[in-house]
C-alpha cells in the first residue's frame, strides 16, 4: 500500500512539472513574444527591450525556466501587469469564493445525481428512466453559458425571483449574506455535473446489478431494498469516487463561464478579465492552480478509493 501511495505522489509531482513546462512554453510561443502581447502592436523596439529586461525575458530560456521554478517554490507566481498586485494575492483573495461556488454546486449535484442514478438503474427501461435519461442528456449537451442565460431569463426577468447578478463581497460571509443571489450561479454550475454523475452512477449500478453477489443475495431471499442500498450502492460508489478527482478541471472550467456570466468575484472572472487584458502572469497562475487542483483531486480520489475498496488495497499492496 505504501508503494502504491508513493507511486501516485511521484506521478503527481511529474505531472505538475510537465504543466509548468507547458505554461512556460506557451508564454514564449505568443506571436512577437509576451512583450508584444502585453504592450500591443504599436510598442517600439526600445519599449519591448525594456519590458523584456525588466521581466527577465532577455535571458536564455533554460535560465528563465529555472528562475520560474524557483519563484514557484517560494509561492511567487509573478505580478499582474494590469492590477499591480502579486498574482498569489489575487488568487488567495478569490480562491475561497470559487471554492464556495464549486463545492456547493458539486455537492448539490452529487446529492441529487447518485440516488437518481440508482433509481434509474433499478427501473431500467421504464417510463421514469426514459424521461430522466432524456432530461439528463439535454442538460449534459447544454453549454453552461446557454444554461446560465436560460436561468437568467426565466428566474430573473420572466419570473423575477432571483437577481441576475451573483452575490458581491470581499469575504465569504458577505457572499453568504446574499443567499438569493447565489441561487442562479449554483444552479448553473449544478446542471451539467448532475447529468454527468447521474449517468455515470446509472451505468455503475447496472454493472453491479449483474454481479454474482446480487444473484446470490436474491437466491437467499434477501429483500430487494436491502440488496440495492446495502450491497449494490457501496459497490457502485467506488467508480464514481474515482471520477470525482478527474472532474476537477471540468468543474473549474464551468466555474469560469458561470462566474463571467453572473459577474461572480472568483477565479473564473479573474481569468476572464486577464484574458481580455493580456495579463499573462494571472493567466499562467490560474492555469497552474487548476492543474495542481486536478492532480490533488485525482490523488485524493485514488486514496479514498483505496480506503473504501479492499480490492484496490490488495492491488496496492502487491504492486
Amino acid at each position: 500500500m505504501t508503494r502504491y501511495i508513493l507511486r501516485r505522489l511521484v506521478l503527481a509531482v511529474v505531472v505538475v512539472l510537465l504543466v509548468t513546462v507547458v505554461t512556460f512554453v506557451l508564454l514564449h510561443l505568443l506571436p512577437g513574444g509576451p512583450a508584444r502581447g502585453v504592450l500591443g502592436v504599436k510598442a517600439t523596439e526600445a519599449q519591448i527591450a525594456a519590458f523584456n529586461h525588466a521581466q527577465g525575458f532577455d535571458q536564455p530560456l533554460p535560465v528563465q525556466y529555472w528562475d520560474y521554478l524557483l519563484r514557484l517554490l517560494h509561492g511567487d507566481l509573478g505580478e499582474s501587469y494590469t492590477q499591480n498586485s502579486p498574482v498569489s494575492t489575487l488568487l488567495a483573495e478569490r480562491m475561497p469564493k470559487t471554492l464556495l461556488l464549486t463545492v456547493v454546486s458539486t455537492a448539490l449535484a452529487i446529492l441529487v445525481a447518485l440516488p437518481l442514478g440508482v433509481c434509474q438503474a433499478v427501473r431500467r427501461g421504464r417510463t421514469a428512466d426514459v424521461l430522466t435519461t432524456a432530461v439528463t442528456f439535454v442538460l449534459y449537451a447544454t453549454p453552461v453559458f446557454f444554461l446560465s442565460l436560460v436561468l437568467i431569463i426565466l428566474f430573473a426577468q420572466v419570473l423575477p425571483w432571483f437577481p441576475a447578478q451573483a452575490a458581491q463581497g470581499e469575504t465569504i460571509g458577505e457572499l453568504l449574506s446574499q443567499p438569493g443571489a447565489l441561487v442562479l450561479p449554483v444552479l448553473a454550475g449544478t446542471g451539467a455535473a448532475l447529468a454527468a454523475f447521474s449517468r455515470y452512477m446509472r451505468a455503475s449500478t447496472l454493472d453491479s446489478l449483474s454481479e454474482d453477489f446480487v444473484r446470490t443475495a436474491r437466491a437467499k431471499g434477501t429483500p430487494e431494498r436491502t440488496i440495492i442500498w446495502r450491497h449494490v450502492w457501496p459497490n457502485s460508489l467506488t467508480s464514481v469516487v474515482s471520477m470525482l478527482g478527474y472532474y476537477v478541471p471540468v468543474v473549474f472550467g464551468g466555474s469560469l463561464v458561470v462566474e463571467s456570466m453572473f459577474n461572480y468575484p472568483g477565479i473564473g472572472l479573474l481569468f476572464w478579465t486577464a484574458t481580455r487584458t493580456a495579463d499573462f502572469p494571472v493567466l499562467l497562475g490560474v492555469v497552474l492552480v487548476i492543474a495542481v487542483a486536478t492532480v490533488l483531486g485525482s490523488l485524493l480520489a485514488d486514496l479514498v478509493q483505496l480506503a473504501i475498496d479492499p480490492r484496490v488495497q490488495l492491488k496496492g499492496a502487491r504492486s
